[in-house]
């Protein structure tokens, strides 16, 4: 069966390789600092557009990601409730996350970082940057970014949507967009819940999000404010698998306010100020509190202003943001550090356009650490209006999280001697794009010094915290993708391979993380559609360093009019038995149905 799959995507996008062309937009990536056209891009950066969230055959953004090459994500479990996000290899504490441009990286663990206030539906597009953007965003942005963007609709609709599938899951959602052409809102309100597709897997989710933009005289205002709740049932999720009664319940708050300003034809300001709030409680027996529970509250708060300036010379951005990361654990004590950042970037074209140079330099100041400079340089180069070719080159860094440094458990020590680890990092890649066949390859390598990872020499010994020597990591991706005038309406596909070498292997210590990203990453996508009725379907081949390798076949089936959409979603059609983060077994074959209705 697994054979047969794999030759029957080759095969078919082969015969789709030389169908007609039609036109594209033009794509705007959003920056910290400069916002450019994605032909200006210098990087690997993948756009997931609003019609490609609806129609994937994903219910969470953990599920979506993972549908696109060197995007790797270790769940625990089905739903949202706990997934690590890997780009390229790195570690789940090495990718920023995004919301609206706000940070949602938890100092405590990057375990949490996905816990969004956002549904699916409210989502307008995902930017995702794959490799190092540190000197643009500085802490976490190690080997990536993902920028999950959302924002009121033009127009005045209100939806309400419910989902039904087995194990006992369900879900309710209602979304209104209103306003006027000056001043725009969005409020969403969703709760799901499930009995678990195994002992102790069950889990309750409630979330509200709440977002407006209001057109001042010369730029906009926004605000956004959310909370989701996640209360579930953790089998096997930490320790180790035989720890079938953990329970843990989190809490994420976030709000921010931004203003744009034009000040004039060519300088616009942007300032915001947010806050960011995490309560994490953790019980290793979920009957027995007494028995070893852990609670941690942490709040990060802060604010920025990022200027922007077009002249004759190109495009200069000059950045300055200061927060606080304060953490009060049982586990882990009171912590805390300011950090501030001061970030400059120019992007200029000689050569009549078409070569294009983005520098850049961060400076960040982490209290009691020290300082840290983040240098880079993208290069790009357009031999005619479809072929480009870039290069880029950075220095990163990361700081230690306070689990890393200071965590106890029965299973577990961290390392409060832990050094941040650095690594420099470089990409050369080639692109060609024709309206709507888009082909993409690079070639990148990073060479990491004092790489965190958690070790241990025996399986009956301690996971410690410790800084690896040395880690390589070099690869290659590949991607293609073709848009059709027929009822097949688009085909992809993608492919990473990576080689990750430790030196700890030359001690015979055993890896948590760092070798436990994808060497093979293949995803295949057929878009289909006729009338009224159309089908996503996605092919998935993943093979790790160490835990073999396995093959996924996800399906979406729907129906779209203009006040309701209907659809099917069957997810691992060919039953595969498969683990995600910490060995943890995943669903077999599962079935949702659902509904949304729209009133305008």
């Amino acid at each position: 069966m697994n054979k047969v799959l794999s030759f029957a995507a080759v095969f078919f996008f082969s015969q789709c390789y030389f169908s007609q062309e039609k036109p594209i937009d033009e794509v705007v990536v959003q920056g910290k600092l400069l916002s450019l056209p994605m032909k200006k891009v210098s990087e690997n950066v993948e756009i997931i557009t609003k019609e490609d969230i609806k129609n994937a055959p994903a219910n969470t953004v953990e599920d979506l990601l993972s549908f696109y090459t060197g995007i790797d994500i270790r769940k625990r479990g089905a739903g949202d409730m706990q997934g690590d996000i890997s780009i390229r290899g790195g570690s789940f504490e090495q990718v920023l996350l995004l919301l609206n441009g706000i940070r949602m990286n938890d100092p405590q663990t990057g375990h949490n970082m996905m816990n969004i206030p956002v549904s699916l539906e409210n989502i307008e597009k995902i930017e995702i940057v794959k490799g190092p953007s540190s000197r643009k965003f500085g802490q976490n942005a190690y080997s990536g970014v993902v920028n999950i963007i959302t924002k009121p609709a033009a127009t005045d609709q209100y939806t309400a949507s419910g989902t039904i599938g087995d194990f006992k899951t369900w879900s309710l959602g209602a979304s209104a967009n209103f306003g006027n052409q000056e001043f725009r809102n969005l409020l969403s309100v969703n709760y799901a819940e499930s009995a678990g597709y195994r002992h102790n897997t069950d889990y309750t989710t409630p979330s509200v999000w709440y977002q407006n933009q209001l057109k001042t005289k010369n730029g906009v205002l926004k605000m956004q404010a959310g909370f989701v709740q996640k209360k579930f049932g953790a089998n096997g999720f930490y320790a180790s698998p035989t720890a079938t009664e953990q329970y843990e319940e989190t809490q994420t708050s976030v709000a921010s306010l931004t203003s744009i300003e034009n000040l004039n034809e060519n300088l616009q300001l942007t300032s915001n100020l947010y806050w960011r709030r995490a309560q994490d409680m953790y019980l290793f027996i979920r009957d027995n509190p007494g028995y070893y529970r852990n609670m941690h509250i942490g709040n990060n708060y802060g604010g920025e202003m990022n200027l922007k300036y077009q002249s004759q010379f190109g495009v200069s951005g000059l950045g300055v943001e200061a927060h606080q990361e304060d953490l009060r654990s049982s586990n882990l004590g009171a912590r805390g550090r300011f950090v501030t950042q001061i970030s400059a970037e120019h992007h200029f074209s000689l050569l009549q356009n078409k070569l294009t140079v983005n520098p850049g330099l961060s400076w960040i100041n982490y209290t009691g650490t020290g300082n840290f400079f983040y240098p880079g340089l993208d290069v790009g180069y357009s031999i005619d209006d479809q072929n480009k070719i870039y290069a880029n080159v950075a220095k990163v860094h990361r700081v230690p999280t306070y689990t890393d440094l200071y965590y106890r458990s029965m299973v577990e020590e961290g390392n409060p001697d832990l050094k941040p680890e650095n690594a420099l990092s470089y990409e050369l890649g080639y692109q060609l794009d024709l309206a709507s066949f888009l082909f993409k390859t690079s070639v990148f390598a990073k060479d990491s010094k004092n790489g965190i990872d958690w070790v241990r020499n025996a399986a009956d010994t301690k996971w410690v915290a410790e800084n690896i020597s040395n880690l390589k990591t070099k690869g290659v991706e590949v991607e293609m993708s073709k848009k059709l005038e027929t009822w097949v309406k688009e085909v992809s596909v993608g492919y990473t391979y990576l080689d990750s070498q430790s030196s700890n292997n030359e001690n015979g210590q055993n890896s948590r993380y760092a070798l436990e990203n994808l060497k093979h990453q293949m995803n295949a996508k057929l878009r289909l559609g006729y009338w009224k009725l159309g089908a996503d379907v996605v092919y998935q081949y993943n093979e790790r360093l160490v835990l073999g390798s396995y093959q996924l076949l996800d399906a979406k089936l729907y129906y779209t009019s203009k006040a309701f959409d209907a659809f099917l979603l069957v997810n691992n059609i060919t039953n595969t038995q498969y683990t995600g983060a910490s060995l943890v077994p995943m669903p077999k074959r599962w079935f949702q149905v659902g509904v949304t209705y729209r009133l305008k």
